[in-house]
């Protein structure tokens, strides 16, 4: 499953291609990756991209929106004047139009395509109106981001779950929304914290430093185009190079801590592939 930074990379993407375009036609070839009606959003102008958590949000001119979650298998495949891929690189990015995999796809007034690929059939696109996306119970689940989350407010969090794993506890996406594996290793080796710490053993001043890590990681990676994994790339095809630029422990077990050259070692916490450093994580 993509991670919020990925995530973000692919709404500044669709951003540039599909704002302003009206959708001429739904075709819905999975009736299980369709949720709604069809008729809402066709003949309607795409007015935004808005994202909440790891879930995409397309507001059209009814003010009827698109929930779009791609799970751990889903694509974007814009083709018109140029094309690109959003999502699980497998043959859908290269193969003609629509593919085996295309659960969905959408004809815009200038002749493009928006395709949505699925082949676990585990990602969905929903149609809402306003009410619908405002008590969805998807995204009223989610606690707020780590740039919007005050430090005593995720403090408080951490105390109310005293008994539980830190790294249990940021997963947890009503707690704080978007942090995934990645991101939960790289805030935990930010701010000194062991991933399997209970909750109620972290001070204040390391629970603001873990607050602000998990912020800073995941904006590195955004501005760096979202992590490279095997499974995901950015909007115009390309991978981002977060592990590669930035990641201090995550997928670098063997190799030395950059802070103080201890080994990365691995293990498993809250359910986990966990990375971390017994030198610097306390």
């Amino acid at each position: 499953m993509p991670e919020l930074p990925e995530v973000e990379t692919i709404r500044r993407g669709l951003d540039k291609y599909i704002i302003g375009r009206t959708i001429r036609k739904v075709s819905i070839l999975c009736e299980k990756s369709f949720r709604g009606d069809k008729k809402y959003i066709e003949k309607q102008k795409i007015i935004k991209i808005d994202r909440r958590g790891k879930a995409l949000l397309i507001q059209l001119e009814n003010n009827m929106w698109m929930m779009i979650h791609l799970r751990m298998t889903g694509q974007l495949i814009y083709v018109g004047n140029e094309k690109f891929a959003a999502g699980h690189p497998d043959a859908g990015f290269t193969e003609e139009m629509p593919g085996r995999h295309t659960r969905v796809y959408f004809d815009f007034d200038d002749d493009s395509h928006l395709y949505f690929n699925d082949q676990r059939k585990f990602g969905f696109i929903a149609v809402k109106d306003e009410l619908g996306i405002a008590t969805d119970s998807f995204l009223t689940k989610l606690g707020p981001e780590p740039w919007d989350m005050e430090k005593d407010d995720f403090y408080e969090m951490l105390q109310r779950h005293k008994n539980t794993p830190v790294k249990a506890a940021i997963l947890d996406q009503s707690n704080i929304a978007g942090v995934g594996n990645i991101y939960a290793d790289e805030g935990c080796f930010y701010a000194g914290i062991l991933p399997w710490r209970r909750c109620g053993d972290v001070e204040r001043e390391e629970s603001d430093k873990l607050l602000e890590g998990l912020a800073t990681v995941m904006q590195r990676s955004i501005d760096s185009g979202g992590s490279t994994m095997k499974d995901y790339v950015r909007a115009d095809g390309t991978k981002g190079s977060y592990l590669e630029k930035f990641a201090q422990v995550f997928r670098r077990e063997g190799l030395e801590c950059p802070r103080c050259g201890a080994m990365i070692e691995k293990t498993r916490a809250a359910g986990r592939g966990t990375h971390y450093c017994k030198g610097c994580q306390k």
